[in-house]
């Protein structure tokens, strides 16, 4: 419930500048996959009631049904190392390979790397953004946008024309937070507002993963303070995975909502989502014959593709993994 004086700001707060907001907005909302979730929209996402403070309007663009599934907020630096980039696409594409949705802010960098992630494997993402949805912050990200907008949702609080400025950045972490059912930072210095994400993310009682790097990088320091307050550290999916038992089967997941086999695309299709079933830990190949459904002869040639790519490693005992993954 949201009690009698909070609802009573709130519909204050709606009978001025919202009201503005929304007549302005008219034009905008005729447009095919665009519109606004109001505060008592049945289709407002529940998750958000856990703020003190829940936006009273929704921009929205793309697909509003991502707002029910499981989501795991993914951010970090804006200008992360060639490894962490690496980390927060694979993560985001083992997680969104699972059925499951990627969460995070379009910035530049690890977001950027985590969006693209989820949509490698033509899995689910959404971008909560710190402009009006007729801006897009970075500009060199516009394509990202646009292809996220078309496979996902791009979703905020302000109102159309609003510019980047500073303040609406930590404003538009909160929704991040809430939105997660987990927060997983990547790469962060001391002092990073990844780590306001993150202690957003504590604070309304989500779990917080952190995934650790060389005690000599700057950019490691924030996950590793992270780790000493409690977060859990991860260096593989699973680790997140298994703090949420009553997640659906991955099998489940996708037969509902990740996209078939056939639907991937044809270039280098095949490749991706044999990486995706892989995740990161040594995996045989009867295994991964059964989650990925192929026969062991095209399997072979696919893996033995990705490891004269340098894509995979082959271990003894005739297992499988990806290349890079014992690295800190």
């Amino acid at each position: 419930m949201l009690g009698a004086e909070r609802l009573a700001g709130l519909q204050y707060a709606m009978s001025a500048d919202s009201w503005s907001a929304l007549d302005a907005a008219k034009g905008w909302l005729t447009e095919p996959g665009q519109g606004i979730l109001t505060l008592g929209d049945p289709a407002y996402p529940r998750a958000l009631l856990d703020l003190p403070d829940p936006p009273v309007l929704l921009y929205c663009k793309g697909n509003r049904e991502l707002l029910l599934h499981t989501g795991l907020a993914i951010v970090g630096s804006r200008n992360p190392t060639p490894q962490g980039g690496q980390s927060a696409h694979d993560f985001a594409a083992a997680w969104a390979g699972s059925g499951m949705t990627v969460i995070s802010g379009l910035a530049a960098g690890i977001d950027a790397a985590a969006h693209r992630g989820a949509l490698s494997v033509g899995g689910m993402t959404v971008a909560v953004v710190g402009t009006g949805l007729d801006r897009v912050y970075p500009a060199s990200n516009h394509q990202l946008a646009h292809q996220i907008s078309e496979q996902g949702l791009l979703l905020s609080e302000f109102p159309l024309g609003t510019p980047p400025k500073a303040e609406n950045f930590p404003q538009r972490n909160r929704l991040i937070a809430a939105l997660g059912s987990g927060c997983l930072v990547v790469e962060a210095a001391l002092g990073s507002g990844s780590l306001i994400t993150a202690r957003q993310s504590a604070d309304l009682g989500r779990e917080v993963f952190a995934i650790p790097g060389s005690i000599h990088s700057p950019l490691a320091k924030g996950c590793h303070w992270l780790i000493k307050q409690g977060a859990k550290l991860v260096d593989e999916v699973d680790d997140i995975l298994t703090e949420f038992p009553d997640i659906e089967s991955a099998a489940a997941m996708k037969d509902g909502l990740a996209p078939a086999v056939a639907d991937y695309p044809q270039e280098g299709g095949m490749e991706v989502r044999v990486l995706a079933e892989m995740g990161w830990g040594p995996i045989d190949l009867d295994s991964l014959v059964v989650r990925t459904g192929l026969t062991h002869g095209a399997l072979c040639e696919i893996l033995l593709g990705l490891e004269l790519q340098g894509t995979i490693l082959v271990l003894p005992g005739g297992r499988y993994q990806r290349a890079g993954k014992t690295g800190s």
